[in-house]
């Protein structure tokens, strides 16, 4: 089956020309100049007759010196923007002909304030003694660190050789492939990374810093701070179970390893599906397992996403809403089908709240939406999980239950698998597999579910069984007058899960704000200020917040800030923002803490609190 042709409007590389097919990167990570620098060697093929040159996507970064086949090419930059960065340039010294390929080597160097990667100094670091740095590159950062094709379309392989300071250890994306003493200078050590797999250049990575490991499985190693990788390596025990769950439903793991690096509180995302090495957030150290979905995710990413990968952006949602489908078949093979529905219940809520917040006709609300001249960063939201999870689920539902769905599922993966495609490829492949329902499938809303913005046209079923506890005493807050303030004890939460404290404060978050009355009344009873665990923590608050409550402004304020998953830190920083009692202190603290906040977090509550540079 033909892939769709798609244009990726992200980037300025043009694969229908030629693709680059691997990366031998050689670089030296210096802390004193916050700056990576060395060479990125490219394997590129040609795709048409008589190529004479070359487009590669680069963001703030110097190019010293273009060859090609050892021959110095000409290159230059093309006319900078705002969020894509600046093409480069390069004109081969000879044509080559259709399938010829040829090594591309450039020398570069990143900037201090490249988007994709984050400098600590000892200081901000759990142990305080040595420096750190962590990489993000999806979705167009990967041009921040080296020149490369930065589109999901090409994927490619990559060997690496990384010089660091030898008290650390360096990380990648790839297979550890030793280490030996940097030949020009004795204090630094070169590590090795080979990764044999294509993958598209969002998914290399890189992490340097005093790092330890503890074995938590036959292929799994958790990286981490001394100061956290036993609560780490306790934390994500149920890693082996879920990758065998994993590869029962979808099939094998090509990748061999699965380690698990816990990064700094800073890091902006709830964990990155980087290959062999899966970066995870320590907000989810909640020391009882139960925010371990996000790891069932992340594991699933292994094939969604890493394996059959969005062509474009703006068909994302097949990365992450098969992603959240398999993480949540996960969880309903480990610990149950009710768990699984009210997951899934929990990820209809989620969807529910970004749509009040973005608005349910704003374009980016699409499943499949238009990112022509649109920063990813800005636009990226729980649509294309949940909205692609919702899809999924009324589909498994329409067409037979979850063991016909996941047979349809382990098909496509195999279908797909090393390749990037797009919605109608999947749409396509949907239709020839459910051949004799094709009936049930022309019933379905497509244009409805994929191209308009707001709500899905048609609401799953979902099993109640879990959820009607948290709908049961939310209702009951939300009707409660001052008077019926003393019928609340802390026996209403009695045999109430985690799980279920998120959900009574989800239900809560999408009403009309509590009175100030009820929220104080919920801490004497509940006492929500003494719990750790960060999605109960964040829910909470942002009521507090939400209630014009005004003693809960420092513990938002430090909750936004002690941390910077940004699922948390925006949302916080938006609702204090519109708060007049806090709103000026919200600038102010986001103001002092810029500095050493992750570049997309700062540049996106910057945007939020109307302070963007």
């Amino acid at each position: 089956m033909a892939a769709a042709a798609a244009v990726d409007t992200s980037s300025f590389s043009s694969p229908s020309c030629c693709l680059t097919r691997h990366l031998y990167l050689r670089c030296r990570v210096d802390f004193g100049a916050r700056a990576l620098r060395g060479t990125a060697a490219l394997t590129a093929r040609a795709e048409r007759e008589a190529l004479r040159c070359l487009v590669l996507d680069t963001k703030d970064l110097q190019v010293f010196k273009v060859t090609v086949n050892g021959q110095d090419a000409k290159f230059g930059f093309g006319q900078k923007h705002s969020f894509k960065g600046t093409p480069l340039e390069i004109t081969f010294p000879f044509e080559l002909r259709r399938g010829q390929e040829a090594i591309i080597e450039i020398s570069f160097e990143s900037s201090p304030k490249s988007s994709a990667l984050q400098w600590f100094t000892p200081e901000q670091t759990s142990g305080k003694k040595h420096p750190f740095l962590f990489s993000q590159c999806q979705a167009a950062h990967c041009r921040a660190i080296l020149p490369c094709q930065d589109t999901p379309a090409v994927k490619l392989t990559y060997y690496a050789e990384v010089s660091v300071p030898k008290e650390l250890v360096a990380l990648m994306s790839a297979h550890r492939d030793g280490e030996m003493p940097d030949p020009e200078d004795s204090s630094r050590k070169i590590y090795r990374f080979s990764q044999n797999v294509p993958i598209p250049c969002y998914l290399i990575a890189l992490v340097v810093g005093a790092l330890e490991s503890r074995e938590i499985g036959p292929r799994t190693l958790v990286w981490a701070e001394k100061e956290l990788v036993d609560k780490s390596a306790y934390e994500f025990a149920e890693a082996e179970a879920m990758l065998q769950t994993a590869e029962d439903l979808a099939g094998p793991y090509v990748w061999g390893q699965y380690d698990l690096l816990v990064l700094p509180p800073s890091f902006p995302y709830g964990g990155m599906e980087n290959p062999c090495l899966t970066f995870v957030t320590p907000t989810l150290l909640a020391g009882d397992r139960s925010l371990s979905s996000v790891i069932a995710h992340e594991i699933s990413h292994s094939w969604t996403g890493n394996l059959v990968t969005n062509k474009t952006w703006e068909h994302f949602w097949l990365n992450e809403g098969h992603t959240v489908y398999l993480e949540r078949r996960i969880g309903g093979r480990l610990f149950g089908e009710q768990l699984r529905q009210f997951q899934a219940l929990g990820g209809w809520r989620e969807l529910q709240n970004t749509i009040n917040t973005l608005g349910e006709t704003n374009p980016i609300t699409n499943l499949v939406p238009n990112l022509n001249e649109i920063d990813l960063d800005a636009a990226y939201s729980s649509v294309p999980y949940e909205k692609g999870f919702a899809l999924l689920f009324h589909l498994e539902q329409l067409l037979g239950g979850p063991d016909v769905f996941i047979g349809f599922l382990k098909a496509y993966i195999q279908q797909f698998a090393y390749k990037s495609i797009t919605t109608e490829d999947w749409k396509k492949f949907l239709y020839s597999y459910f051949k004799d329902k094709v009936d049930v499938l022309d019933k379905v809303d497509w244009n409805s579910w994929l191209h308009a913005p707001g709500m899905p046209p048609v609401k799953p079923t979902y099993d109640m069984t879990l959820a009607n506890a948290c709908v049961a005493l939310s209702q009951r807050w939300i009707q409660a007058k001052e008077s019926d303030l003393c019928t609340f004890n802390s026996a209403d939460l009695k045999g109430m899960s985690s799980h279920q404290l998120i959900e009574f404060l989800a239900l809560l978050l999408l009403e009309a704000p509590l009175p100030v009355s009820h929220v104080k009344r919920m801490q004497e009873v509940y006492n929500f200020n003494a719990i750790t665990n960060s999605e109960i923590r964040f829910r909470w608050l942002r009521l507090c917040i939400q209630a014009k409550w005004e003693e809960a402004i420092p513990l938002a304020l430090k909750m936004a800030t002690d941390q910077g998953r940004m699922k948390f830190t925006r949302p916080l920083f938006r609702d204090l923002y519109s708060f007049d009692k806090s709103r000026d202190l919200a600038v102010k603290t986001f103001l002092e803490h810029r500095a050493c906040m992750h570049p997309v977090t700062s540049m996106l509550v910057g945007k939020d609190l109307k302070q963007d540079q």
